[in-house]
């Protein structure tokens, strides 16, 4: 199913632990790491295909996680050339995402990346909030970059601390920032 300007609906999906680290999975049979994402299906709203991706390539049901926030419009990454199915060029440009944020409420032993009979990664880890963008494939950093930083604000708070998260949302412009009042005794925060 694809929009009239080519893309394909999709959901993304970043998984927090406890820490208020995101779950990173490694495609099956690749060195490929990125969330959890996938197909909206006709007739699916997103939430519905959020939860039937997260069990269909995590294992986890509703009662395992807490949707904490979604992106507020579509965001969309077009596909190389190159990663495009020969049928498919000419039609198919890419995909286009809403982003969901969830708290584990679960365990860790809750997932199970063999939950169905096509799994989609072979390994996962926890990592700090911001890390996939520096490993991400290139054409999807854009999002995940639009995506942690609209979804950042919403992380929940360790007791007694400020959401650490937030200020990094915008670490391109802050490092920026630093760099040039470096000496000058300013600080941006």
């Amino acid at each position: 199913m694809l929009d009239r300007e080519g893309f394909r609906p999709n959901v993304g999906i970043i998984l927090l632990n406890h820490r208020n680290q995101v779950f990173w999975g490694k495609r099956i049979r690749t060195h490929s790491w990125q969330f959890p994402q996938g197909g909206i299906k006709h007739g699916e709203s997103p939430e519905q295909a959020m939860f039937r991706e997260l069990h269909e390539e995590v294992g986890l049901l509703p009662d395992h996680v807490r949707i904490v926030a979604r992106t507020r419009d579509w965001l969309r990454y077009e596909v190389p050339m190159h990663f495009i199915r020969k049928d498919a060029r000419g039609h198919y440009k890419g995909q286009k995402q809403i982003w969901f944020l969830l708290q584990l409420t679960g365990r860790d032993c809750d997932m199970n990346l063999r939950a169905t009979s096509h799994p989609e990664f072979d390994a996962w880890r926890w990592h700090e909030y911001w890390v996939p963008l520096d490993t991400v494939i290139e054409f999807k950093r854009d999002v995940y970059q639009l995506a942690l930083s609209e979804l950042a604000r919403f992380l929940p708070k360790p007791q007694g601390q400020l959401n650490r998260f937030l200020r990094g949302g915008m670490r391109g412009v802050h490092q920026g920032a630093e760099a040039s009042m470096e000496g000058s005794g300013d600080s941006p925060y």
